[in-house]
């Protein structure tokens, strides 16, 4: 039984492989206002109302609680390892404080994903910015970290900016 040249194989040097007509799309039977395509279009684009903020925020605020959390248990847990001469990474898992940070921030996780499916990235994750502020006023009322102003200057220098991204968007 003989093979025909096809057969032997698509990509043979020197050969091309044949190309298959591009499908055009289907084309309505109906008039097109083109007034209205673009009105259209506006409608589809996701609306930032109020509880969509809210659940942006929401996402932010609780990871960066989640973040305080983590940070707070790590510092438990080195001081319980170096105490017993243990493993840190026992100690970590065990803490009560890391553990409740992993479901604060796992919390956050879904909250962003929500947050995602409703409100444009290039919305959403420049309010991000508010959590380092958010994080850096934790840090010094809640873990008595130190802040220089220059610390403060340059966060609040990137939230704003960011801010002002969001606002000026088109």
């Amino acid at each position: 039984m003989s093979k025909s040249s096809d057969s032997r194989g698509a990509f043979r040097p020197g050969t091309r492989p044949a190309m298959l007509p591009a499908r055009q799309p289907a084309q309505s039977r109906e008039p097109r206002e083109t007034g209205r395509q673009g009105h259209e279009e506006i409608s589809r684009r996701p609306h930032l109302t109020i509880g969509n903020v809210a659940l942006v925020l929401f996402a932010v605020a609780t990871a960066a609680v989640g973040q305080v959390m983590l940070k707070h248990g790590m510092q438990v847990a080195s001081s319980r390892a170096a105490r017993s001469h243990g493993s840190l990474a026992v100690s970590a898992a065990t803490s009560p404080w890391v553990l409740l940070g992993l479901v604060v921030f796992a919390i956050s996780a879904v909250a962003w994903l929500a947050a995602l499916s409703r409100v444009p990235l290039s919305v959403a994750y420049p309010v991000n910015a508010l959590g380092y502020l958010g994080i850096l006023t934790a840090s010094i009322l809640v873990l008595h970290e130190r802040a220089n102003i220059l610390t403060w200057v340059g966060s609040l220098l990137v939230a704003s900016g960011l801010i002002i991204v969001v606002l000026a968007r088109p």
